[in-house]
């Protein structure tokens, strides 16, 4: 044994670390710490001369216990900043460093002593300084790198922190930190901190999703730069400002999530920048700012539509207020600051339970974690004396972090199934649970939210609460019982002994007293054990007593993928809501025998089976195949959109059947428009040149008597070789982009032209779609939002010609570069137009008409004459060939002025290697844009591919690094027990 090995470990920190507690030195460990350690912090006490260990009362004994009491509590956080933390009494050595007052703190950086001056009982102050002067001791000029809990922890500690988020693998990212090193002592002589991360992860939490980018934290509260990242004079700059302004600071919506999940009094502003009206009460509410700091309010504005609509914001801009997580919306006049702030002012002072939307409500118990909700009827005496006794538990509920809130809403109250009004139910991270005491009894009602939060117990839920579970909770267990069964009770008791293991493993269990909802899955004795896993049910056949046999059985099913097992009544429903589903009906099947082993085959195809939107399920029932007229087993029957079709080749060869299940004749039924669902129509899209899409509503009545028009021309259509299908999937308005719905749209590869006639006349319809299909298309295609993301991230060689139904010379534009159309082509340019103001703002551009050159999802803008379609074509084809400048340009400086700038067009290189990037000639060229059009996303990016040309200056984009490659779930071996089964109540949507 090498015993200075062991003598070095027995002296360092790593061996003398203890959690929240400041380890004791003498002085021989202290001088090896300090030799061996980079940065230390020492607090230097009296000796035990001076203060016995068994007390003393002297004020310096009573400073260095309380000092030490509060420096424990930051011991953890400078532990994860690379700061030792050791306490030593030892009067001696402290008269060397000529400490004339103990206690005191000295750092050592780099073994250089500094002693802190300031009070020493004001731990976070300690913490900065210390953070502060870590930086400063720094040898060289460098950025600090840190890591995402280290980078919370100085979040929380530093008031003036710049985090710059960065790739080390990167070229860009490496580019803009060497420029930033330049800034670092200038940011610590202005009290800014700077640190670097690299981490994907820690990136993604404040809503960034390309590096590098840098982000300004003041006391905690996060601003973006959305400037040059070449320019680092231009950063320190705004840095500086930052310091020195005081305006609302812009933050994205994972940044707002962020805060509230904090718990901060906020004021957020949801606005749009592009319009006139959100930036006049922009400027009018930064006068209050102010006034707002004062009063505690951290007051933040954000520009995203989505992020405003989840609040159920529908208009902006919109002013919402944030107490302990709970919001609640400005009525008033935006553009009256003083009306505002008087409001604001208001609200923190106020002590009543906040009133709240439903759509609050929904984002509550999805973001935080303990929420009790009063469901409440301001009109009913008894719900406003209830309400009157639990104002008084509510700072209670603060202090425990539970947030209380109210809302009169009786449809929102039904969906939980909630018939008695008052009623309280308590919402534990995401899970129901309903008080079942006397609401006029508050402090009992207190000690009851107070203990469910504290300890974990099985929620009692109502039918309509475990189907919002069941749409929210991926993986969910339910236990059906009888409350008044002695025997059901045991089995609830072990069920309890599991809950803890089952949420480490990510499992929510409920359990329900209500036999009807049991018959509904086929249970006709309590108890009974649900797993859900999507929705998607499985029954557990064994004792339920035996807690650990369950929780091996739930973890099993969590983790394994097999094609579910399910009754008739389950099939019955699972047929009506879906549109396409593979029955396997094996009959009675026991292990080993045939029809076990063709089940275990067809699982091979399961996977793809998923991919093409079709379900796959199995049953030993035979009562509904037999109404169908199967009589033989095993057999396999696919039903689309109710209609059965019978397989007839050999079941056991598993690519013969998925081939036929995935055959185009296979799935259509003639005269009949199929319904589809999004992952089978974007397969369609990828098989067929020629789509018809009709996009509806379900439930809608006007959209089913268009569709019984609409399928007296499907034929037609099918003769021409046009796939005709109709899809209601919940969210298709957003995803594709869609003016309304219903909606009829042509596809010609993937290219849209949307009907604007009325869609009850089916005749012209089939004339506009014959008209589509045989005319010569656009030259220029035009592409919605949807085709036009799909188009930038696979299209190698993309040109963009964006316009607005308000340019009046876009036309004209656009007819002259259509005569180019032929020659894009022949130089592998695709060549398409579009009206997305949103996708172009996104990467800067804010006027039309504008023409952008994508090359791998890279983005490049035309500055030149659109007019002169030659320039144009010829600056395309530049770009395509990778072409960029070499050369001095016969600068004065240089000795020898004839080394002019000369076209580099090099030939293409195999996607794996690495082309080196040329540097442009000029200083203007290497930025991406002028003052006058400058971007506004704070993550930059030039395509290395810059010409001394004025007709290009390089844009940015999004850009995915790939680096998170989602892993696919392995398919273990298959389980014999348990059945797998689906439920029909409502209409479900299957992502495959």
């Amino acid at each position: 044994m090498d015993e200075e090995n062991v003598l070095d470990f027995l002296t360092s920190l790593e061996a003398m670390d203890l959690p929240d507690r400041i380890e004791e030195v003498n002085a021989r460990i202290l001088s090896k710490i300090v030799q061996d350690t980079d940065y230390v912090a020492v607090l230097f006490c009296p000796d035990t001369k001076t203060c016995p260990p068994n007390g003393s009362n002297k004020p310096e004994c009573k400073k260095c216990v309380k000092a030490l009491q509060e420096l424990e509590n930051i011991d953890d956080e400078a532990d994860q900043l690379g700061i030792g933390f050791v306490k030593i009494a030892d009067e001696a050595l402290a008269d060397e460093y000529n400490l004339e007052q103990l206690p005191a703190l000295v750092y050592y950086r780099h073994q250089i002593p500094i002693i802190y001056t300031s009070e020493l009982t004001r731990e976070e102050d300690v913490l900065e300084w210390l953070v502060q002067n870590k930086s400063t001791g720094d040898e060289e000029d460098i950025i600090e790198d840190v890591t995402a809990k280290a980078l919370d922890t100085l979040i929380g500690s530093v008031d003036n922190l710049v985090v710059l988020f960065y790739d080390n693998d990167e070229e860009d990212s490496m580019q803009v930190l060497a420029d930033l090193e330049t800034i670092d002592d200038d940011c610590d002589k202005h009290g800014i901190q700077f640190v670097k991360i690299d981490d994907d992860s820690a990136a993604r939490e404040f809503g960034i999703d390309d590096v590098p980018a840098l982000v300004y934290f003041e006391k905690g509260i996060p601003n973006v730069y959305d400037g040059d990242f070449e320019n680092e004079d231009e950063i320190l700059e705004w840095l500086v400002d930052q310091l020195e302004k005081d305006e609302i600071e812009d933050v994205t919506d994972e940044m707002l999530d962020r805060l509230i999940k904090e718990g901060k009094t906020l004021a957020v502003l949801f606005y749009d920048n592009n319009e006139r009206k959100s930036q006049h009460v922009l400027n009018e509410l930064e006068n209050i700012d102010d006034e707002c700091d004062t009063l505690g309010i951290v007051f933040v504005k954000i520009d995203n539509r989505d992020e405003a609509k989840e609040y159920g914001i529908e208009k902006l801009p919109a002013l919402m207020y944030f107490e302990k997580g709970i919001p609640t919306t400005y009525e008033g006049n935006l553009e009256d600051e003083e009306k505002v702030l008087a409001w604001l002012e208001h609200q923190v002072k106020s002590d009543e339970i906040e009133d709240i939307t439903d759509e609050m409500l929904d984002m509550l118990i999805d973001k935080m974690p303990y929420v009790a909700v009063l469901f409440y009827d301001k009109d009913q005496k008894k719900s406003q004396k209830v309400l009157l006794e639990l104002e008084n538990i509510d700072d209670e509920c603060d202090s425990n972090g539970i947030a209380f809130v109210k809302i009169d809403n009786d449809e929102e109250a039904k969906e939980y199934g909630i018939d008695n009004i008052p009623t309280l139910v308590f919402f534990e991270k995401k899970i129901p649970h309903v008080y079942e005491g006397d609401l006029l009894r508050e402090e009992e009602l207190l000690g009851w939210l107070v203990h469910q939060k504290k300890h974990s117990e099985i929620p009692e839920v109502t039918d309509e609460m475990m189907d919002r579970l069941k749409e929210k909770i991926e993986f969910l267990a339910v236990l059906f019982y009888d409350k008044d069964s002695k025997q059901d009770i045991r089995v609830l008791n072990e069920m309890e002994n599991i809950d803890d293991d089952l949420e480490k493993e990510g499992i929510v269990i409920v359990r329900m007293d209500n036999d009807a909802e049991a018959k509904e899955y086929g249970i006709d004795h309590l108890p009974a054990l649900i797993y859900f896993e999507d929705k998607l049910p499985a029954i557990y056949e064994g004792d339920l007593l035996n807690e650990d046999e369950v929780l091996q059985w739930l973890i099993e099913q969590k983790n394994s993928a097999t094609i579910e097992e399910v009754t008739d009544e389950i099939l019955e429903d699972l047929i009506e809501e879906h549109e396409y589903v593979v029955v396997y009906f094996s009959g009675h099947c026991e292990e080993d025998e045939a029809c076990d082993d063709i089940l275990e085959e067809l699982e091979n195809i399961d996977d793809e089976l998923d991919e093409a939107g079709i379900i796959f399920v199995t049953t030993e029932d035979i009562n509904l195949a037999k109404k169908h007229g199967i009589r033989t087993f095993p057999s396999l029957a696919f039903f689309r959109n109710k209609e059965l079709l019978l397989y007839k080749g050999d079941i056991e060869d598993e690519d013969e059947v998925l081939a036929w299940l995935t055959d185009e004749d296979t799935l259509e039924i003639p005269g009949r428009i199929e319904e589809v669902n999004t992952r089978m129509l974007e397969r369609i899209f990828d098989e067929n040149a020629h789509v018809v899409v009709f996009f509806y509503e379900e439930g809608d009545k006007r959209s089913q008597k268009i569709i019984s028009e609409l399928e007296n021309i499907d034929d037609e259509c099918e003769e021409k070789d046009i796939s005709f299908v109709k899809t209601s999937d919940p969210g298709i308005e957003k995803e594709y982009d869609l003016p309304s719905l219903p909606a009829l749209a042509f596809y010609r590869n993937k290219f849209r032209q949307i009907y604007t006639g009325d869609l009850m006349h089916e005749e012209q319809i089939l004339e506009w779609v014959l008209d589509l299909h045989e005319s010569t298309p656009d030259v220029i295609e035009s592409v919605d939002r949807k085709t036009l993301q799909v188009l930038i991230s696979s299209v190698e060689h993309l040109a963009v010609f964006f316009y607005d139904d308000k340019c009046e010379s876009c036309s004209a534009i656009l007819d002259d570069l259509e005569t180019i159309d032929d020659d894009t082509d022949r130089h592998g340019i695709q060549f398409v137009k579009s009206k997305d103001s949103k996708l172009a703002s996104e990467i800067g551009i804010f006027s039309f008409p504008a023409l952008v050159y994508y090359e791998t999802g890279v983005p490049i803008m035309y500055n030149g004459n659109l007019k002169n379609e030659g320039k144009v074509l010829d600056w395309l084809i530049e770009q395509s060939k990778g072409c960029f400048y070499i050369g001095l340009g016969g600068k004065s400086a240089v000795p020898n002025p004839s080394y002019e700038p000369y076209q580099c067009c090099p030939s293409k290189a195999p996607r794996s290697s690495k082309v080196a990037n040329a540097s442009p000639t000029t200083a203007s060229a290497r930025k991406f844009a002028t003052s006058n059009s400058r971007l506004d996303k704070p993550s930059l990016k030039t395509t290395g591919k810059e010409s001394t040309s004025q007709d290009n200056k390089p844009l940015v984009t999004s850009k995915d690094k790939g680096k998170d490659a989602s892993s696919a779930k392995e398919k273990p071996e298959k389980s014999k027990r348990g059945k797998k089964s689906f439920f029909g109540s409502g209409k479900y949507s299957w992502w495959w």
